[in-house]
């Protein structure tokens, strides 16, 4: 096949000539071609590389896992948020009711959730998606805790509700003394004046003034921890370890009826009240301890004593009087 020829016409020579294209010319129009098609090239790369609708089937399928974990990470997130919201419940259930109820102490959130050592996560760093793991790892281990504290709690709940009739027969809910034996109740809880000294202190308990001789009753159910005259003036004593945190002291006493390691059950007579070591007549000091912490004893007289007869005791024990002690 020939080369095609192109003419032009001169109008001077009223002639056709032959059309000469310049070398240079040619080399511009290749060169530009070239570009052109560079540039083309490159941009169908990067639509490609940008459009969903050209995507490689492993693409695909990455695509599709990326989303797959994204789901069940929100639902692993959201099942970890309802298990601490039942968490977080039963623990506010354990420490404003059960505990209450059985008399136990709260517990407190630092020892349940406590501090977690972010050092434990350490392996878990340098990840594209680290901070997220370790805030879930932190989030599970939290709550992990807190139910191994809640659960040893409510077995110690079931004990105490399997020993709540034990509890019952042994917190101190009487009047030490018979109504009917008392002259009058001396002195109650609080700050009185020292009849001694006259200075006014701390009084850790209650006299009840009687008749020396007049027997002396336990309070609730217990263990005689001690019975002598080994603490400075309290005079002839007794004190009875009730469990639960609950311990008795009678002083003053003329005698005993009781021994150490002896139980005893509520409404026993343990001794007869006198005025032995700094007492200033015949009565009976009787303290109530809690946790190793004195509490006022009137909070105790509701197993024998009726409501009016417990007003009329507060009125007067609430009077800074006197003490005989």
């Amino acid at each position: 096949m020939s080369k095609k020829v192109k003419y032009y016409y001169d109008p001077e020579s009223l002639a056709y000539r032959i059309i000469s294209p310049k070398k240079r010319k040619k080399f511009g129009y290749a060169l530009l071609f070239l570009v052109a098609s560079a540039l083309f090239g490159f941009l169908c790369f990067v639509v490609l590389m940008n459009t969903p609708y050209f995507e490689t089937p492993k693409d695909k399928i990455q695509a599709r896992e990326i989303e797959n974990l994204k789901l069940s990470y929100a639902l692993l997130n959201k099942k970890i948020e309802d298990i601490d919201q039942v968490a977080s419940d039963l623990e506010e259930r354990d420490n404003n009711l059960y505990r209450v109820y059985f008399n136990s102490s709260p517990i407190s959130n630092e020892k349940r959730r406590g501090i977690i050592d972010r050092k434990r996560y350490k392996e878990l760093e340098g990840f594209n998606n680290s901070e997220l793991v370790i805030n879930t790892s932190e989030k599970v281990d939290a709550i992990s805790k807190a139910l191994a504290v809640q659960s040893k709690s409510l077995d110690e709940i079931l004990k105490l509700a399997k020993a709540k009739d034990k509890l019952l027969s042994a917190v101190p809910a009487i009047q030490p003394v018979k109504n009917e034996d008392l002259k009058h109740m001396a002195s109650g809880f609080g700050y009185r004046t020292d009849p001694f000294t006259k200075a006014r202190k701390m009084h850790e308990g209650m006299d009840f003034t009687a008749k020396t001789g007049t027997p002396i009753y336990a309070t609730g159910d217990g263990v005689v921890k001690s019975a002598d005259n080994s603490l400075s003036g309290y005079g002839n004593h007794i004190e009875i370890n009730h469990g639960f945190g609950y311990l008795t002291l009678y002083a003053h006493l003329s005698k005993y009826k009781v021994r150490p390691g002896q139980r005893v059950k509520r409404g026993d007579i343990i001794g007869y009240v006198g005025s032995t070591g700094r007492s200033q007549a015949p009565h009976l000091h009787y303290e109530v301890h809690k946790d190793g912490k004195v509490v006022n004893p009137i909070n105790f007289y509701y197993g024998n004593i009726s409501a009016a007869e417990y007003v009329a005791i507060s009125k007067i024990a609430n009077q800074e009087n006197q003490s005989l002690d």
